[in-house]
C-alpha cells in the first residue's frame, strides 16, 4: 500500500529578476539545452521556481532515469544516513562488513571511504579501448556493450546471477587501495553492500525502505514519483542488497527536494533529517586522489558519493559548490551561496560529459546572475585577453597590492610565500615587499627585504597587506590582522622605497580590510588634497560585510588617526558630508553579505573610479584563489553612484582573493588594463579592454 508523503513546504514560483536571475540569460541557457535534446529542466533560486520546462512526452510527475545520478541520490544519501545513526565511518575498513575480504591482501586494505570516491582500486566493469574501438566500428551504443562484454563485466550490467556477488569475489583490485583514482561502479556496489549490512541493527533493512521512510517521504515526495536499484532487490549473504550505482528514476522534482535538503545542510522545515556536520562531510573534499584531468574533468573531486570542486584548482563546478551526475548528463546541482539548485535530464550535451556541463549549465547559469547595481553608463563591459597569455610569477605568494612609486616603478606587498626568486626569502613570509620594473609584457620583479616591514604568521595570525600608496615620495601600506586574529587595520610608511618601515601605535578597529584609492604615479592626478580609504565594514577580514565604508585624510596627515573623517552620506545640495565619528559612517557601496576584500583605482582618461570587488559567499569569507567569481565596478565621485561595469560569478581561471589594476599600466585612451591578481597564488597579470557604450 503506497503511503502519501508528508504534506507541508511546496515551491513556489517567481520571475527570475525578482529573485536576480536574468530573464533572458536563463531562456537563452533553456533554448540551448533544448537544442540539446534536454528532456527536463529545473531551477531554483531562494526556493523559488525561476524554471521549470519539459520537452514534448515529459512533465513534471513523470521520473527520468538517474544512471549515475544515482550514486549520490542512493548511494550518498544512505551513507549518510547510516553514518548519522553512528553504524559506519568513512575510515572503516569494508571488510568489517563484508567477511569474505578478510583475508584478501588487498581487498581488506578497502575502506568505506575508498568505496565512496572511486579510490578503491576495483576495476570498472567497462570496455577496454580496442572493444570501444571495435563498438564505434560497428555501431553498437556504449549502452548496448555494456551488456556483451565478456565474463564478469557483461554479467555485471545484465546483473546475472546478481551484480554484487560479482563485485565481491571476480572483479579485481588493480592497485593499492587509496592511491590512485579509478571510477568504479563495482566499487560503489560494495558500498551498497557494507552499508546495507551496517543497518541491519536500525529498523530498516535495505537501502530502499531507509530512504523512503527516513528522506523522501519526509520531504514531501510521492512514491510514484522516484525509484531505486532497477526496482529489484537481491538476497546475497541474508542481506537485502539494493543498487546504489544506476537504476533510479526521480522526476526533476524529487531530485529538486533532495537538493533543497543537503542546501540546508539536512533540514527540512524544521525537522533535522540528516545531521549538518554529517552533510558537510559528504559534500566536501574526501581527501582522495581527484579525478584525472585529462581537460574536461579539471578540478573535479569526490566527496562521499557527490562530486565537489578541488580547493586547490580551478573546478568546472562553481566554488563550495557540490553535484551528482550521471551519464549523458543527468545532473543535481547544488550552489548553497547562491541559493540554487539546478536539475537537467536527457542525452550527452555536446561531445564530453563535463564539458557539456560547463557549457550549456555551468557558464550560461554563471551568466544569469545579476549584479547588485544597474549597468555602467559608460562601460559595457570587459574583454579579456585569452587565458594562456596570463603571465604568473613568484608562485606561492599572494595578496599583491599595487601602486606606482615615484622612480616610475611599481611597488606592491606579498603574503604566505616567498615572494620572487629574485632576492626571494628563505621561509615564507606573511608580509613581503618588492618592486616591478617594466611593461606587463616583459615586467621584472624583485623582491625588497625588510626587517622592519616583514611579518610572519600563517592565516589571520600574520600581518598582510591590504593597500598600497605612494605621495610625495613615501610609501604608505595599510594591513589587515592587525591583532593576529584576523581583524583590524594598521597604517605602516616607508620613507625609502620598502626598506625600512615604520608602524602606527594605533590601529582602526571596526575596519578589517583597509585600502587606498590609487591615482597616478606618486599620486600625480589626485582629485584635491586628500588620501581616500575604502574597507568593508567589518572588523574582520575574513568575513563578508554588507558595504564599504569610505574615508578620508588630508595627504599630509596620513599618519595623524584623528586627521580621518568618514563618508556620512550626501547633503540636500548633493555634496557628501564627512564625520570624524565610524558611527555615523554611510555606506557607499552595497552589497548585503558580500563585500570583501577591495582595491580601488582612477581611470583618468575615462574619468571613472573602479572598483573591484571579490565575491565571496557571505558571512564565511570564502576562498576564490582557484575557482569564483570577482565584480567590476565603475562611479563618477570615490562616492558613487556605482554601476557594473563586470560581473562573474565564475570567472574562467580563479581570480584569487585580491585584483589591483595599476594606473601605470593603463593606455593613454583608459580602454586597456592589466588586471594584477592573485590567482593560483602568483603574482598573476592579465590584459583587459573596457568596451564602451557608442
Amino acid at each position: 500500500m503506497k503511503v502519501p508523503p508528508e504534506e507541508g513546504f511546496e515551491w513556489g514560483k517567481a520571475d527570475p529578476q525578482t529573485q536576480g536571475l536574468s530573464s533572458a540569460k536563463l531562456e537563452e541557457m533553456r533554448c540551448a539545452l533544448a537544442e540539446q535534446r534536454t528532456k527536463t529542466l529545473l531551477v531554483i533560486r531562494n526556493d523559488r521556481i525561476v524554471c521549470e520546462w519539459y520537452r514534448d512526452g515529459w512533465a513534471r510527475d513523470k521520473p527520468h532515469y538517474t544512471a549515475s545520478l544515482a550514486k549520490a541520490l542512493v548511494g550518498g544519501i544512505s551513507l549518510m544516513l547510516a553514518m548519522d545513526d553512528g553504524l559506519i565511518c568513512p575510515d572503516d575498513l569494508a571488510c568489517k562488513f563484508i567477511p569474505a575480504w578478510r583475508d584478501d591482501p588487498l581487498k581488506s586494505k578497502i575502506t568505506i571511504r575508498h568505496l565512496a570516491t572511486h579510490s578503491s582500486g576495483i576495476e570498472e566493469a567497462a570496455a577496454t579501448e580496442s572493444e570501444l574501438a571495435r563498438a564505434k566500428d560497428e555501431g553498437i551504443p556504449v549502452h548496448e556493450l555494456h551488456m556483451i562484454l565478456p565474463d564478469w563485466k557483461g554479467a555485471f550490467w545484465r546483473r546475472e546471477p546478481d551484480p554484487f556477488t560479482l563485485s565481491r569475489d571476480e572483479a579485481p583490485v588493480l592497485f593499492e587501495p587509496g592511491s590512485d583514482f579509478a571510477y568504479s561502479n563495482p566499487g560503489m556496489a560494495m558500498l551498497s553492500y557494507a552499508v546495507t549490512a551496517a543497518i541491519q541493527t536500525g529498523r530498516h533493512k535495505d537501502i530502499r525502505t531507509l530512504l523512503r521512510e527516513r528522506i523522501m517521504r519526509p520531504i514531501g515526495v510521492p512514491d510514484e514519483e522516484w525509484s531505486v536499484g532497477y526496482e529489484q532487490t537481491y538476497e546475497v549473504d541474508g542481506l537485502p542488497l539494493v543498487a546504489n550505482w544506476g537504476g533510479g528514476e526521480f522526476t526533476a522534482r524529487a531530485a529538486g527536494r533532495v537538493g533543497r535538503l543537503m542546501l540546508h545542510r539536512g533540514n527540512w522545515e524544521g525537522k533535522q533529517l540528516i545531521s549538518p556536520e554529517i552533510v558537510d562531510r559528504a559534500v566536501r573534499p574526501a581527501g582522495t586522489p581527484p579525478f584525472p584531468d585529462d581537460g574536461h574533468r579539471k578540478g573535479i573531486v569526490s566527496g562521499l558519493g557527490w562530486w565537489t570542486g578541488n580547493p586547490r584548482a580551478h573546478s568546472v563546478i562553481p566554488r563550495q559548490s557540490f553535484c551528482g551526475f550521471g551519464a549523458q548528463g543527468q545532473l543535481l546541482l547544488v550552489i548553497p551561496h547562491l541559493q540554487t539548485i539546478v536539475v537537467r535530464n536527457g542525452p550527452l550535451m555536446g561531445d564530453e560529459i563535463w564539458d557539456g556541463l560547463d557549457r550549456y549549465v555551468i557558464k550560461p547559469l554563471m551568466e544569469a546572475y545579476l549584479p547588485p547595481h544597474p549597468p555602467s553608463p559608460i562601460i559595457a563591459g570587459i574583454g579579456w585577453a585569452p587565458t594562456d597569455t596570463i603571465r604568473r610569477a613568484a608562485w606561492d605568494s599572494d595578496t599583491w597590492p599595487v601602486t606606482w612609486g615615484d622612480d616610475d616603478n611599481l611597488y606592491t606587498a606579498w603574503a604566505d610565500g616567498q615572494g620572487f626568486e629574485k632576492n626571494q626569502t628563505p621561509e615564507k613570509m606573511s608580509l613581503g615587499f618588492a618592486k616591478i620594473v617594466g611593461a606587463p609584457d616583459d615586467f621584472v620583479g624583485e623582491n625588497i627585504r625588510s626587517e622592519t616591514g616583514e611579518d610572519t604568521g600563517n592565516g589571520p595570525k600574520g600581518k598582510k597587506g591590504s593597500g598600497l600608496l605612494m605621495v610625495d615620495g613615501v610609501l604608505y601600506l595599510w594591513t589587515r590582522n592587525a591583532n593576529r586574529k584576523g581583524e583590524q587595520s594598521q597604517l605602516a610608511w616607508s620613507e625609502d622605497h620598502a626598506q625600512t618601515w615604520t608602524w602606527s601605535e594605533w590601529t582602526f578597529e571596526k575596519l578589517g580590510a583597509c585600502t587606498f584609492l590609487n591615482f597616478g604615479r606618486n599620486y600625480h592626478g589626485a582629485r584635491d588634497g586628500y588620501v581616500y580609504v575604502y574597507s568593508p565594514d567589518h572588523p574582520s577580514a575574513y568575513a563578508g560585510a554588507d558595504g564599504l565604508v569610505l574615508l578620508r585624510v588630508p595627504k599630509g596627515k596620513i599618519r595623524d588617526q584623528e586627521a580621518y573623517e568618514y563618508y556620512a552620506g550626501l547633503s540636500q545640495d548633493g555634496s557628501p558630508r564627512w564625520s570624524n565619528q565610524y558611527e555615523d559612517a554611510a555606506p557607499v557601496f552595497e552589497y548585503p553579505g558580500r563585500c570583501s576584500r577591495t582595491s580601488v583605482h582612477y581611470n583618468g582618461a575615462l574619468e571613472r573610479y573602479i572598483l573591484w570587488e571579490q565575491l565571496v559567499n557571505g558571512p564565511r569569507h570564502s576562498q576564490t584563489r582557484f575557482t569564483g567569481g570577482f565584480a567590476m565596478y565603475d562611479a563618477p565621485e570615490p562616492w558613487g553612484p556605482w554601476t557594473t561595469i563586470y560581473y562573474t560569478e565564475h570567472w574562467d581561471v580563479g581570480p584569487g582573493e585580491t585584483a589591483h589594476v595599476p594606473t601605470k599600466w593603463i593606455s593613454k585612451d583608459g580602454k586597456d588594463f592589466h588586471l594584477v591578481f592573485s590567482g593560483e597564488d602568483y603574482f598573476s597579470v592579465r590584459k583587459g579592454t573596457f568596451l564602451l557604450r557608442d
